[in-house]
């Protein structure tokens, strides 16, 4: 049966805003019957009005949002139970306390005892309201994949004796973990699955990946060479895929083999998630935030620039190119024109300081970056983040990963408007300075958090100013 995330994770939210609603709902009926009574000495009644709804909408709204933020409808089918419990009662402590100060703190009690009440109810009736549709849906979610009604589709990279043991080794479960093999892509050894079973080869990952939908790899080659490994892990790292490897013993003699799973095949986790899901949701929250706000701060000299460009030179204002995104996937880039209509007439080409093709007006705007304004619509589109790796064309991409494989790892997240690599070295001239720069996005890769992206925004604002751009 075929995964639909978007159901599922639907699911989640709706029975989400269903237990807010009703928590709201019996915390303002306790608040009236047992804390207000008890106060005046007399019976009040629970009659809604329009403040009642108001905190509804809020109420149901911030809880969502903060149940989102952590990453609850993140990933909705990969999921451990343990894992929600600790989430979910974390971020119902610090969502009570914060509702407390925002909306609680000036009610008027006799005794202080009853602010601890106040607070306790909320979080009993959010926690319990919510968190226990959660573990139903996750409990049958669960037992849905052990018992093979659903699964992920999965590949094993290898086709020899490791390989084919996997394979049935992940088949003879009783208890499933949920990988559904499609296939396997063949490796030159001795030992052959079955024909019928191969999907295409190396070279083909990225394609197999795309056909069947595949959402975990499985890594089983026999003798595996460093460089192997490495061709391997070049293709896949950008593709939104989980990755496993079968352990060898030397790997678990040296303790690196951490058990996740008590039943079921051992599997050691190759992925790498850059970013904890509530850093990454709430980076994607500002990056929205702010291209909403540079685009509204920025719109008088945006107008002012275009009619520039318009008088000074032909052709259109907004330059759009093809890049390279996440994943692989391409999308259209927005800036305001700096160069020459037909600037690349005779083929691709990098620009550099004394570049003819800029125009007077387009130098001004690169120095400045004042061209990459329209790249705050890339990031509401979706397409680019504030921070991250600048996005190249397949062109100058197909050139860099015959020197610098590892470059395709930078498709892992999103492309940015600013980078870590813009900001230590600058613009390249050439394919050489873009393997150059390529040590520091790599770098921000292995170390992204909302601690550096804001250090890499500042620094960029402080090359705007000082007009340090190309």
């Amino acid at each position: 049966m075929a995964l639909n995330k978007k159901k599922q994770a639907f699911r989640y939210l709706l029975f989400d805003v269903a237990g807010s609603a009703l928590a709201w709902t019996f915390f303002n009926l306790y608040r009236k019957r047992v804390i207000e009574s008890n106060l005046f000495g007399i019976d009040i009644r629970f009659s809604p009005d329009y403040k009642f709804y108001l905190g509804l909408v809020f109420f149901t709204l911030f809880w969502v949002s903060m149940f989102g933020l952590v990453g609850l409808y993140h990933d909705p089918y990969r999921k451990s139970r343990l894992r929600e419990f600790g989430a979910s009662l974390t971020i119902t402590i610090i969502g009570t306390i914060v509702l407390f100060f925002v909306l609680l703190i000036d009610d008027y009690v006799v005794a202080y005892q009853n602010y601890y009440r106040i607070l306790l109810a909320m979080f009993l009736f959010v926690f319990v309201l919510t968190y226990l549709p959660r573990l139903v849906i996750t409990t049958q979610t669960i037992h849905r994949i052990h018992n093979r009604k659903i699964g992920y589709p999965t590949i094993i990279v290898g086709s020899g004796k490791k390989a084919i043991q996997t394979y049935n080794d992940i088949n003879s479960e009783k208890i499933s973990q949920g990988y559904r093999i499609i296939g396997f892509i063949d490796l030159p050894n001795g030992v052959r699955v079955n024909q019928s079973l191969i999907l295409g080869s190396v070279n083909n990952i990225p394609e197999v990946v795309a056909r069947y939908g595949i959402e975990e790899v499985i890594l089983a080659i026999d003798n595996e060479s460093p460089q192997t490994l490495t061709t391997i892990l070049n293709l896949l790292v950008p593709l939104n895929v989980n990755i496993k490897a079968i352990p060898s013993m030397y790997d678990i003699l040296l303790g690196k083999v951490k058990l996740n799973r008590i039943i079921g095949t051992t599997l050691v986790d190759v992925s790498f998630e850059p970013m904890p899901a509530w850093q990454a949701n709430l980076k994607e929250m500002i990056d929205y935030f702010i291209a909403i706000v540079g685009l509204l701060l920025s719109a008088p000299v945006a107008l002012i620039l275009m009619a520039v460009i318009k008088i000074t030179s032909k052709g259109p204002v907004i330059f759009k190119q093809e890049r390279i995104g996440q994943h692989g996937k391409p999308f259209h880039i927005y800036k305001f024109r700096s160069m020459y209509v037909d600037a690349e007439a005779n083929g691709p080409a990098l620009s550099n300081q004394s570049d003819p093709r800029v125009t007077p007006v387009g130098r001004f705007m690169r120095k400045t970056r004042l061209d990459e304004i329209p790249n705050f619509i890339n990031v509401l589109i979706g397409d680019m983040s504030i921070v991250g790796p600048r996005p190249e064309r397949q062109y100058y991409i197909d050139q860099l990963v015959k020197v610098a494989p590892h470059y395709l790892h930078l498709q892992k997240v999103k492309p940015g408007i600013t980078s870590w690599g813009q900001v230590k070295y600058g613009y390249a001239e050439n394919i050489e300075q873009m393997v150059e720069r390529l040590k520091y996005d790599l770098l921000y890769l292995e170390n992204m958090s909302l601690y550096i992206d804001f250090k890499i925004m500042i620094y960029t604002i402080l090359t705007i100013f000082k007009g340090k751009g190309v």
